[in-house]
C-alpha cells in the first residue's frame, strides 16, 4: 500500500504552496468561530454538557486533517448525529448523567472502529443502501424532532426531551400558556437576526453575533435573575487523555446505534465532500479512505472525551467559500476552539439557552427537504411512499426504526422490480427497421403471426416464472395465428442456471405448439452461457440473429415461403461470428 494513500497529509503537506496559506488561515478562523456556538448548541441536542461539544469541535478535525482526502471538509459535531446520540444513549442512562456521558464517548469509539473497518475492507458501497428517498424522509423527520425539542428553551417552558413527534406536540400544547415572554423574545429575536444575516450579510458569522449580543444583554440587564435560563459555567482547559469506559454489556446494547451512526455520518460527510470536490481539480475524494479518516477522528476523539463527529454541511460550505485549499484550515479551526477552551469559556456564562435553541432551529430548518417529495410525486410514486413512510416512522416511532424501515422498503421495492420487471411487446415503426413498445408508439405495425418481446431486466431465478407466464399470456392473446416468437435480448446481460432451465421450458412449450422461437441481440456473456450449457443446440444457431429485423426477414423470406435458402444461411453464419 502507498503510504500517501493512507496518510494523505504526506501528499498535500509536502506540496504545500505559500499562496495557499492566506485562504487556509481565513477559512480556518471563520469556521473555528462558527464551531464555538455550534459546538455548544449541538452538545445540548445530544444531551451533553456544552464542554463536550467544544471537545468534539476540536479533536476529530485534527485527526481528519491527517487521514482525510477532502481538502475542505469541516469535521465536528452535527445536529442530526447529535439527535441520534441522544435517542440511542437515553435508553441506557439518564440524559446528562455521568453514565450518559460515558456511553456517548464509548459510542464515538465504537462508531470509529466500525468506520475504519468498513474503510479497510472497502465496504463504502454499503452506504448505497440508504437511498435518496430514505435520506430525505429521515432528514426531514430528524429536523422536526430536533427543532421541536428546542421549544423547551425557546419558550422557557418545561417539556421533557422526546424523540417522538406526537409526544412533543401534545406536551408543548399543554404547557404553551406557561411561556416565559422575555425568553421567547430573546429566542425569536435571535432567529430573526440569524435569518436576516444569512440573507443579506452572508459572510458575517451570524451565530457568533447573536451569541455576543445576547450575552451582553443578559449580563447587563440581569435577565438571568428574571427567569431567563443561561448556559452557566463551562469548564476551562483542554480535554485530558481518558480511556473510554469499555463495558461489554453496554457495547452490545450500543452496537445497533453505532452501526446506524457509522453509515449516516459517512453519508453526510461523503455527500458534502463530493459536492465540494467538483469545484476543484487538484485532488480526488476517495470514499473508503474517507471512512478511515472519519473513523480515526472518532477513535482518537473518544480518548479525549468527544462524542460522534462527522463532516458538517454549512461549515464545509463556508470553508470552501473562504478559500480553504488544504486541511491546514481545519488545524486553524481546531486552534480557535483550543484557545476558546483555554481562555474564553467564562465569556459564555450568560449565554441564554434560548439563543442556542434559535441557532439550532435555523440550522435544522435548512435540512427540511420540501423539493424531493414534489419531484417524486411527478415521476415515481413508489419512492414517494418510501420517503413518507420513513418520515412518519422516524418521527413517530424512533430514529433507528425509521432508518431500518426505509432501507427495508427500498430493498423490497428493488426486489419487487426485479421479480416483476417491465416487459414490452414490440412493433415495427413504419418505413424503418426500428421496433418499439406498442404501448408508447401507437402507430407501430404488429404482425399477427409474430410476437416480439423485450424483457427489460436480467433474467434470473427470481423472475423466470414471471417471464414464462407473460410469454404464454401474450401468446394466448395472439391465438392460433401465432407462428414465431422473437425474444429481444438487448437488455439481458447475464443468465443464471434458473434462466437457462426456464428458456428450455419455454422452447419446449412453444415447440409443442409448433411455434418457432428466435433470439436477437444477445450479448457476449449471454451467448457464452447458452453455448456452455448446450442450450444453443435446443435453440438452434439458425434462430439467433443480430437484430429483430433480420429475424423478421428470415421468417418472411424463409419460414413463410421457403425462399432464398442461400440468404438464410448467410444470416446463420453472421450470428455465429
Amino acid at each position: 500500500m502507498n503510504i500517501k494513500s493512507f496518510f494523505p497529509i504526506l501528499d498535500w503537506a509536502t506540496n504545500y504552496k505559500k499562496e495557499w496559506f492566506k485562504g487556509d488561515l481565513s477559512a480556518g478562523l471563520t469556521v473555528g468561530i462558527m464551531l464555538i456556538p455550534q459546538g455548544i448548541a449541538y452538545a445540548m441536542i445530544a444531551g451533553l454538557p456544552p464542554i463536550y461539544g467544544l471537545y468534539t469541535a476540536m479533536i476529530p478535525q485534527i485527526a481528519y486533517a491527517i487521514f482525510g482526502t477532502s481538502r475542505q471538509l469541516a469535521v465536528g459535531p452535527v445536529a442530526m448525529d447529535s439527535l441520534i446520540v441522544a435517542s440511542g444513549v437515553a435508553v441506557l442512562a439518564e440524559v446528562g448523567s455521568e453514565h450518559f456521558i460515558e456511553f456517548a464517548i464509548l459510542l464515538a469509539f465504537m462508531m470509529g472502529v466500525l468506520q475504519v473497518t468498513f474503510g479497510l475492507f472497502k465496504l463504502g458501497f454499503l452506504v448505497n443502501f440508504l437511498s435518496k428517498p430514505v435520506i430525505s424522509g429521515f432528514t426531514s423527520a430528524a429536523s422536526l424532532i430536533i427543532g421541536l425539542n428546542q421549544l423547551k428553551h425557546l419558550l422557557g417552558i418545561d417539556i421533557h426531551r422526546n424523540n417522538k413527534l406526537q409526544n412533543l406536540l401534545v406536551e408543548a400544547f399543554q404547557h404553551i400558556k406557561e411561556t416565559h415572554l422575555v425568553t421567547f423574545l430573546i429566542g425569536a429575536s435571535a432567529i430573526l437576526t440569524i435569518v436576516l444575516f444569512k440573507k443579506y450579510l452572508k459572510k458575517v458569522p451570524a451565530a457568533l453575533v447573536v451569541v455576543v449580543l445576547s450575552v451582553l444583554v443578559v449580563k447587563f440587564l440581569h435577565l438571568d435573575q428574571n427567569g431567563v435560563k443561561i448556559v452557566g459555567e463551562i469548564p476551562q482547559g483542554l480535554p485530558s487523555f481518558t480511556m473510554p469506559h469499555f463495558d461489554k454489556a453496554i457495547m452490545i446494547k450500543l452496537f445497533p446505534i453505532s452501526l446506524t451512526l457509522s453509515f449516516i455520518a459517512f453519508l453526510e460527510a461523503i455527500s458534502v465532500a463530493k459536492a465540494v470536490e467538483l469545484k476543484h481539480n487538484n485532488y480526488k475524494v476517495i470514499p473508503n479512505q474517507e471512512l478511515i479518516a472519519l473513523g480515526m477522528g472518532n477513535i482518537v476523539g473518544s480518548f479525549f472525551q468527544t462524542y460522534p463527529a462527522t463532516g458538517g454541511f454549512s461549515r464545509t460550505a463556508v470553508n470552501d467559500q473562504d478559500g480553504a485549499n488544504t486541511p491546514l484550515a481545519a488545524v486553524f479551526s481546531a486552534l480557535v476552539v483550543a484557545l476558546t477552551l483555554l481562555f474564553l469559556t467564562p465569556l459564555f456564562y450568560y449565554l441564554p439557552k434560548a439563543v442556542l435553541a434559535a441557532i439550532i432551529m435555523v440550522a435544522v430548518f435548512g435540512l427540511l427537504d420540501f423539493s424531493m417529495p414534489k419531484k417524486l410525486l411527478k415521476y415515481t410514486k413508489r419512492d414517494l411512499i418510501i420517503l413518507n413512510v420513513t418520515l412518519l416512522v422516524t418521527a413517530t416511532v424512533g430514529i433507528k426504526e425509521g432508518i431500518f424501515t426505509g432501507i427495508l422498503l427500498s430493498i423490497g421495492m428493488l426486489v419487487y422490480k426485479s421479480v416483476k420487471p417491465h416487459i414490452a411487446i414490440l412493433g415495427q415503426v413504419p418505413n424503418t427497421h426500428f421496433y418499439r413498445n406498442r404501448k408508447r408508439f401507437k402507430d407501430v405495425i404488429i404482425d399477427d403471426e409474430i410476437l416480439i418481446i423485450r424483457f427489460d431486466a436480467q433474467l434470473h431465478f427470481a423472475n423466470t416464472a414471471y417471464f414464462k407466464d407473460k410469454l404464454q399470456e401474450f401468446a394466448r392473446y395472439k391465438g392460433d395465428k401465432l407462428k414465431l416468437v422473437i425474444i429481444d435480448g438487448e437488455s439481458l446481460n447475464n443468465l443464471d442456471s434458473s434462466a437457462v432451465f426456464a428458456l428450455e421450458e419455454i422452447l419446449d412449450y412453444f415447440n409443442s405448439k409448433h411455434i418457432d422461437v428466435a433470439f436477437t441481440g444477445l450479448k457476449g456473456p449471454v451467448r457464452d452461457t447458452i453455448n456452455k450449457s448446450d442450450l444453443i443446440y435446443k435453440i438452434g444457431v439458425d434462430r439467433c440473429f443480430m437484430s429483430i429485423q433480420e429475424a423478421v426477414d428470415c421468417y418472411e423470406n424463409t419460414c413463410k415461403g421457403k425462399e432464398d435458402e442461400h440468404k438464410f444461411n448467410q444470416y446463420i453464419n453472421q450470428t455465429n461470428q
